[in-house]
């Protein structure tokens, strides 16, 4: 019985190896970030171990050492800073799901982000900058595993006309943009309260009535690429499958209306049309823009 039971044991102990490899297969360990990484913006080539330097000088006090935005600053900074880990980012030329590509990151931290404690750092070199770039993309396993979206193209931007202007304004009304951004464009919708981000923290629409720049840019085209790709990890979505271009172009015209301070070729036109001039006299006598260089 004794020589009987120690075969038996052996065998399990020769099988049971086997089975459990197999096993461990099915579930394969999920990829791991890339310590070393590159990136490529025009004829410059960014290394993530220049990059680290950097980061750890200047960015991860919000960041956060390991780049999940927990940062000792963060319980302080609204909104949240940038969680590289998960590897979401707002402001991107790709459409809504993909990897910005090395020039989006790059652009970001030239750029900066307007109502929020992200500076622009356009005070560091071109090769820093895309060293940073770089270092960034080793927070995460998504670096390792997916290849950044293929860049959306943006049609040329027809003329702006009176038609235009008014197409947009229907339009603005027809896709329920009010509801977030408010009849006016001040951010103030019935939506607006309820909002929050992809970390359950409030988010506050754009207010179009303050005139500051975009989130994304500057630019009609920036404008435009936002429309089409959404802002991920916001309640922003994409209309890519719902606009053709030349709407999207119609409510770029439109909404560069709502800044009624900022002297825009959109603005000067529609405030040449009897609609347009009432609309625009009607919000500026609503709160009067008081020269102080922050808006009411």
């Amino acid at each position: 019985m004794k020589i009987a039971k120690f075969f038996v044991n052996l065998a399990i102990a020769l099988i049971l190896p086997v089975a459990l490899s197999a096993q461990q297969a099915d579930q394969a360990p999920a990829a791991k970030p890339n310590p070393h990484m590159e990136s490529h913006i025009g004829d410059l080539t960014g290394h993530s171990e220049a990059g680290a330097d950097l980061y750890y000088r200047y960015c991860w006090g919000c960041h956060g050492a390991r780049g999940d935005g927990n940062g000792e600053n963060a319980p302080y900074v609204t909104p949240q800073p940038r969680n590289f880990v998960a590897a979401v980012f707002k402001c991107r030329s790709t459409v809504s799901g993909f990897l910005p590509t090395d020039d989006d990151l790059y652009n970001s931290i030239y750029r900066g982000f307007i109502t929020s404690n992200m500076p622009s750092w356009k005070v560091l070199s071109a090769q820093s900058r895309a060293d940073l770039v770089a270092f960034i993309k080793t927070f995460s396993a998504r670096w390792v595993t997916e290849k950044p979206g293929v860049p959306i193209t943006v049609p040329p931007e027809p003329p702006v006309t009176v038609a235009s202007i008014k197409h947009g304004k229907e339009l603005f009304t027809k896709l329920e943009c009010w509801k977030c951004h408010g009849p006016e464009g001040r951010g103030d919708g019935p939506s607006a309260n309820t909002l929050t981000d992809s970390n359950d923290q409030p988010i506050r629409p754009y207010n179009f009535y303050t005139g500051y720049r975009f989130k994304c840019g500057t630019t009609n085209q920036d404008l435009y690429k936002i429309f089409i790709t959404g802002v991920d990890g916001t309640p922003m979505p994409s209309f890519a499958d719902v606009i053709k271009p030349e709407e999207a172009w119609d409510l770029v015209h439109y909404l560069r209306t709502l800044q009624i301070w900022n002297k825009s070729p959109e603005l000067a036109l529609w405030e040449g049309t009897p609609e347009g001039a009432a609309i625009v006299k009607a919000e500026k006598v609503h709160q009067t823009y008081t020269g102080s260089g922050i808006h009411p």
